[in-house]
């Protein structure tokens, strides 16, 4: 190799490097940069209240777009996250509503809760987990049809009506309570599981062989993987995840509601994008995750106090998708 071709390759090393270097801190810029510029129209979402509401949601987000991330690393989505999770809790507030009438103690109701709501969540990612790996369907058509599924429980054993009067037990074990004086208990909770997934993803055998099963399939069969099995374990995580998601928004509105997942598979899969998970698979991790869904959060809770109509902010929010899968595919072409 001449000097010349040398030269010219550490060149475009160096390039590539500087791209990338740019597209990581262009969420981080983007989010100051917006918030800076909607304190000048309205100054109220810099206040205290504000920013702390901002991070309890954006808490909630993260869990589901944390359960997104894992099967996109794989090559695959949810399409079934919202509506497992208003099954989810409508299941988890009959089951901890019949036993708070019937008198039982505090612990069992909200064992039995809790027990309730992570069991649907690992049928729903046994079921799609099923299909998708060992049968080979499309993970789209998968979970537009586990979708359909949920959504109709959650309906039909509701009667389409939220189920009321959650015991306060419940509630005060995920939402009012208090692992860390002073941060809210929600904050606590999802820090915990970014904690866990950052671990598994970084430091285990499966989390680092779902990174290859996604960028490469047959490496993955080549290197003797049990990409099935793999598969598989990823979409039950994402429904443990989505169900112990389903459960804190539960605890919070103190009631089963058969619509409470309506924008979250949106909004976890924006989120997931937006912070840099690949819908091509093998690219992605918790930190920018957290950007992405605290970016979502930010931009949803700037449109409502700047008054923007419902309508018009799920079409920003499309074209923040656009965007983000347009910068995906020069991250991938050129990085």
């Amino acid at each position: 190799m001449s000097d010349a071709d040398a030269a010219g390759r550490a060149q475009a090393v160096a390039g590539r490097s500087l791209l990338g270097w740019i597209l990581a801190l262009l969420l981080p810029l983007l989010i100051v940069v917006m918030e800076i510029g909607v304190a000048m129209f309205e100054p109220r979402v810099l206040s205290s209240r504000n920013i702390v509401n901002v991070l309890i949601q954006s808490s909630y987000l993260v869990v589901f777009a944390s359960a997104q991330m894992i099967v996109i690393l794989t090559r695959g989505f949810d399409l079934s996250l919202g509506a497992s999770v208003s099954a989810i809790s409508v299941v988890t507030a009959l089951v901890t509503t019949s036993l708070n009438a019937d008198g039982a103690p505090a612990w069992l109701v909200v064992g039995a809760g809790l027990a309730a709501g992570l069991a649907f969540g690992l049928l729903v990612g046994l079921f799609n987990g099923f299909f998708v790996a060992w049968l080979g369907i499309n993970p789209f058509v998968v979970t537009l049809g586990s979708l359909n599924i949920c959504l109709g429980l959650a309906t039909t054993i509701s009667g389409g009506r939220p189920v009321f009067n959650v015991p306060d037990a419940f509630s005060s074990f995920l939402y009012d309570g208090n692992l860390i004086p002073g941060v809210p208990l929600p904050l606590t909770l999802a820090i915990l599981v970014c904690l866990f997934l950052y671990f598994l993803l970084e430091h285990t055998v499966f989390g680092r062989s779902l990174y290859l099963i996604g960028s490469s399939p047959r490496a993955a069969y080549l290197a003797g993987l049990p990409s099935r099995l793999y598969l598989t374990l990823a979409y039950v995580a994402c429904g443990l995840l989505a169900a112990f998601g389903a459960l804190m928004l539960t605890a919070r509105t103190g009631s089963g509601e058969p619509n409470l997942g309506g924008s979250l598979m949106l909004e976890s899969i924006a989120a997931a994008v937006i912070g840099g998970v690949s819908l091509q698979g093998g690219v992605g991790g918790i930190v920018p995750v957290i950007l992405g869904s605290v970016f979502v959060t930010m931009l949803s809770n700037a449109m409502n106090l700047l008054e923007v109509g419902g309508y018009v902010q799920q079409i920003l929010l499309g074209c923040v998708i656009i965007g983000a899968i347009f910068l995906d595919r020069i991250r991938q072409t050129r990085v």
